[in-house]
């Protein structure tokens, strides 16, 4: 008989599973008639005594996968490795347009964790950007074109290459469609030509899931990038009420916020707000939160006065109110951030201003990190990492991100089972500490906008109009010495 690949899926990553005795079965001889029965090949069987593993359970499940992977690759097989969608049967709990909202979800029957994601995407804060961003972005307004199924990428992939621990988990991936930053509780009507239930949606999405396996959860990730890392640290502490309310407090709940932790700064050169790029970001929020009727926490809407709600939209601000525990991952140089701050890099050597503008960005965002107990910050210039294949290949001080996510997990659970100090060799507060953009040699590789030619970190720089005979004698360096530390990533 075949190994059933599932088997790896059933195993799980639940720690509280032990296994025994397992009879596993190699293929037989390859058959060579199309006629023959398969159940002919004889099969050969062999136990595997697996007792005393809770002490190294990581190193056992390692073992475990790549056996079970040798003996029969899961590659062969045609797995449901596809997020199926399910559009929520509450139809009052819509998408921009009145559309049904919607998640994807691929179960895993073995496993007890849960990771919810939620999609990013912008937004849009007033009729005539809404209009324009229905015209040119349907599928993030509307479920109308939305596929069947999806596939799984990075932290939502099912293949332990791609996501060393959480690829078991049951995978939630919920659509962006109501351009609120997730925080949005108004309904669509005459009088509002679009609906903005981003917060309801969430709501909506965990009552379904309770009924689909969530109930017997130990842990429930919130995750989410760009405006849905945003819409992470919005909406965590809600989804664990809710839970609490519904009567299960057993699920520890915990946010994951990728490239969501904007800063509320002055932008590099002042635009008036016409649309959502150029619009400064407190600006956006503050007419934003009054079109979708946005919600925000309510521990954190009581450190600011009526009207100030906005603030509650800026991770160092609303973080300190937070109750579940959140890693925060954030590019010390994102992308995005840049660009509401009227920094473009079109591939015009920068000014001397807009350098130092970008080196402060990446001094300012590295101290709002600083009293975060779980944060992965590299000094790269990009924007989101989490559902990105290559997420894995990216280091801070020697960790890569899938490693600082399992720690921080062992950390949790080792504080809510003695209250030890963090585990020795098994960091979760990584910041980058170099000052310049890819600066990190992990950074993801930078091409040019125009030629889409690979250059490493010197050739960037230059591009960037980056001057190493004056940075040199700012640093008190030899210009080749220099060279040599920016190529090595020191």
């Amino acid at each position: 008989g075949l190994l059933n690949c599932r088997i790896i899926e059933l195993l799980g990553l639940d720690k509280t599973s032990k296994i025994i005795r397992k009879g596993w079965r190699r293929r037989g001889p390859a058959v060579r008639e199309r006629g023959e029965a398969a159940a002919a090949a004889p099969a050969e069987s062999f136990p595997l005594d697996f007792t005393a593993v809770e002490g190294n359970m990581d190193s056992f499940m390692a073992q475990v996968k790549s056996l079970a992977q040798s003996l029969y690759p899961c590659s062969a097989q045609a797995l449901p490795h596809d997020l199926r969608l399910h559009l929520l049967h509450n139809a009052s709990v819509t998408c921009n347009d009145g559309s049904p909202a919607g998640y994807y979800l691929k179960e895993s029957k073995g496993s007890r964790r849960w990771l919810l994601f939620l999609e990013g995407g912008w937004y849009c804060f007033n009729r005539e950007n809404c209009d324009s961003r229905y015209d040119t972005m349907r599928r993030l307004m509307s479920s109308k074109e939305w596929p069947a199924t999806r596939v799984g990428t990075g932290i939502l992939s099912s293949q332990p290459e791609e996501n060393p621990h959480w690829w078991n988990a049951n995978m939630v991936f919920i659509p962006y469609c109501s351009s609120d930053v997730w925080s949005g509780a108004s309904s669509k009507s005459e009088k509002n030509e679009y609906a903005f239930m981003g917060a309801l949606i969430i709501q909506e999405v965990i009552k379904e899931l309770v009924g689909k396996g969530l109930s017997t959860a130990k842990v429930l990730l919130l995750a989410g990038s760009s405006a849905g890392g945003t819409g992470v640290l919005l909406n965590v502490d809600r989804v664990a009420e809710q839970l609490e309310e519904m009567g299960y407090q057993g699920i520890q709940v915990r946010g994951l916020a990728d490239s969501g932790w904007f800063l509320d700064n002055k932008q590099y050169r002042r635009t008036d707000c016409i649309d959502t790029i150029t619009c400064a970001p407190t600006e956006a929020i503050r007419r934003g939160i009054r079109y979708w009727n946005g919600i925000v926490p309510e521990r954190c809407k009581l450190q600011f006065k009526e009207g100030e709600e906005w603030n509650c939209f800026f991770g160092y601000k609303i973080y300190p109110t937070l109750r579940c525990p959140v890693f925060v991952v954030q590019w010390l140089f994102d992308e995005a951030q840049l660009t509401v701050d009227n920094v473009h890099l079109t591939g015009q050597p920068v000014q001397e201003g807009q350098w130092l503008y970008i080196q402060n960005l990446g001094r300012e965002l590295r101290n709002t990190l600083k009293d975060v107990t779980a944060s992965f910050a590299p000094a790269c210039l990009s924007h989101e990492i989490i559902t990105r294949n290559h997420w894995t290949d990216i280091q801070v001080k020697g960790t890569s991100l899938p490693r600082a996510l399992h720690c921080w997990d062992r950390s949790l659970h080792e504080s809510n089972k003695n209250g030890k100090a963090p585990l020795k060799g098994c960091p979760i507060h990584l910041i980058d500490s170099c000052p310049w953009p890819h600066c990190n040699p992990s950074c993801p590789t930078i091409r040019d906008q125009f030629t889409g030619q690979e250059m490493n970190v010197i050739q960037f720089l230059m591009h960037m109009g980056f001057d190493v005979q004056k940075m040199a004698q700012q640093q008190g360096l030899e210009p080749s010495k220099l060279l040599g530390m920016l190529s090595s990533g020191n």
